[in-house]
């Protein structure tokens, strides 16, 4: 049990690093005042595309399998 506590603890990490950098590349093709909320695009939405898109389903599903480890990590600790 306690090598896949291991493989868990090590699965976590590596999502949870995938998701920061994933994150910053989301945040570096805006600007730094988009990071915080603030837009000057007084309410004029644009469409993801290209590499734009594919970063967000990517965060998606880090953030999805961030989370399923985390429940799982805490049904086998219960054990």
């Amino acid at each position: 049990m306690n090598a896949v506590q291991n493989a868990l603890q090590f699965i976590q990490i590596v999502t949870s690093i995938s998701l920061i950098v994933v994150i910053i590349l989301q945040a570096q093709g805006q600007g730094l005042g988009n990071l915080f909320g603030s837009s000057d695009s007084m309410g004029i939405t644009k469409t993801r595309r290209g590499l734009e898109k594919t970063l967000f389903q990517i965060t998606v599903g880090l953030s999805i399998a961030f989370l399923a480890n985390a429940i799982i990590q805490l049904l086998i600790q219960e054990i």
